[in-house]
């Protein structure tokens, strides 16, 4: 079968890689369509915190049940689904606790552990979700939206008549806004590129675009009244932009942290103790986001497809990541088709 790889940074080949055989208590899967996640371009500029090489990427997919081995009472042969992907060790204190998205030696495929970027893959059955109707190409998408949801929603609390300020409008920060919109919240979007701001307003309802310069918290000042925004969501990992969403939240507001980098920052931690504020790092999802998530999009409260901005054929990957990496600022949801 054919199979992506990145096995330095910069480079993407297609190679024959043996076809899977599921264990007990797995199913093997033939891949639909996979999207290309910030965690996937960043292995390949050589930039993601958790890379190393060479990496078989993508965790965003879905797929089609070809073989179960084992019983199962949701899933059956020829289901259309989508898989959790964050593998945890089950033994550490986190898992104990039942914190299982932060588990201590977390793997998540295409970052820790080799991807799902391949024709044919397995996977636990315990970790395989149904579809319930939804096509491959959004089905793909869940993944990037549970991430965004349990930052905003689950870590973020945003609430009805809170005012959200989300910075980075690529997917991971685009679905946070989302997020946060079906939660009756006031949503502002951040970012460099005005293309992508413009994009995340008009087709997913946000109140508003703040251009990322030196003149940004001014501008929240002013769409806040001078008060600062309730919750702040970081989503892009760099030290400038944490510090924007520290300086952004209100006094007593909430800041999230979902984006990854490896950066420091130094900063004057006293406004933290100032502003009294509530500081949450956010990884990964939970199982019951990705139930949640299916049915929020497939009873149609969510448009899921106007993520999606660019699509390739498998035999393309090379070009795609090379064009994504290069034109970010045009492109959102970047996706793999593996039936081309």
């Amino acid at each position: 079968m054919k199979t992506i790889i990145i096995p330095e940074p910069g480079k993407v080949e297609i190679i024959e890689t043996p076809m899977p055989e599921p264990k007990p208590g797995e199913a093997l899967l033939k891949v639909l369509c996979g999207g290309i996640c910030g965690s996937d371009l960043g292995t390949y500029r050589g930039t993601f915190a958790y890379a190393s090489y060479p990496r078989i990427p993508g965790h965003e997919f879905s797929a089609e049940i070809v073989k179960i081995n084992g019983s199962s009472d949701t899933l059956k042969e020829g289901m259309v689904v989508t898989c959790n992907p964050y593998f945890n060790c089950t033994k550490c204190y986190s898992c104990e606790r039942g914190l299982v998205n932060c588990c201590e030696h977390n793997e998540t495929l295409g970052a820790q552990r080799d991807g799902a970027f391949s024709e044919y893959v397995c996977m636990p059955l315990e970790r395989i979700y149904d579809g319930k109707g939804l096509t491959p190409d959004v089905l793909a998408a869940i993944e990037p939206f549970c991430i965004s949801y349990h930052g905003a929603v689950t870590r973020g609390q945003v609430k009805a008549g809170d005012k959200v300020l989300v910075i980075g409008a690529g997917t991971i920060g685009a679905l946070a806004a989302v997020a946060a919109k079906t939660q009756g919240a006031t949503v502002y979007i951040s970012d460099v590129a005005q293309k992508k701001i413009d994009y995340a307003v008009t087709n997913f309802g946000l109140d508003g675009g703040i251009f990322n310069d030196e003149h940004m918290q001014e501008k929240c000042a002013e769409v806040t009244q001078g008060h600062g925004f309730d919750v702040t969501i970081e989503a892009v990992g760099l030290p400038s932009t944490f510090q924007a969403a520290i300086d952004a939240a209100a006094f007593g507001g909430r800041v999230v942290l979902i984006g990854v980098g490896k950066k420091n920052l130094d900063f004057n931690f006293t406004l933290l103790q100032k502003k009294e504020l509530n500081v949450y790092g956010s990884r990964n999802a939970l199982k019951q986001d990705f139930l949640n998530l299916i049915d929020l999009v497939s009873a149609g409260k969510v448009d899921l497809k106007k993520a999606i901005t660019n699509t390739y054929a498998l035999k393309d990957a090379a070009q795609a990541f090379k064009d994504f990496a290069e034109h970010g600022a045009d492109m959102l949801k970047v996706e793999i088709d593996f039936r081309k």
